[in-house]
């Protein structure tokens, strides 16, 4: 009976845990397009500039016609851009 208890404590306790990270996820920033950050060959997509068409294919670092996908507050801490 004693481990049923602990098992249930236990189970208690990590939906609790879950039921507290949810509601910080629904106040997640707005992800947008940062520009001027992705390492080389880590880009999201296409380059703006036309160098390139499709992911993966960044040939330098912080080009700032690739992007990454990210939240807002993110790319202006890394120094990104964001277009409009």
């Amino acid at each position: 009976m004693k481990t049923d208890t602990a098992r249930q404590a236990l189970i208690a306790t990590a939906l609790a845990g879950l039921a507290a990270v949810t509601p910080q996820l629904a106040h997640a920033d707005k992800q947008v397009q940062c520009y001027g950050i992705a390492k080389a060959g880590q880009n999201d997509c296409a380059s703006k500039t036309g160098v390139h068409g499709c992911a993966g294919e960044a040939k330098v670092d912080n080009d700032k016609g690739d992007f990454k996908n990210m939240p807002e507050g993110t790319c202006k801490k890394l120094g990104g851009t964001v277009d409009s």
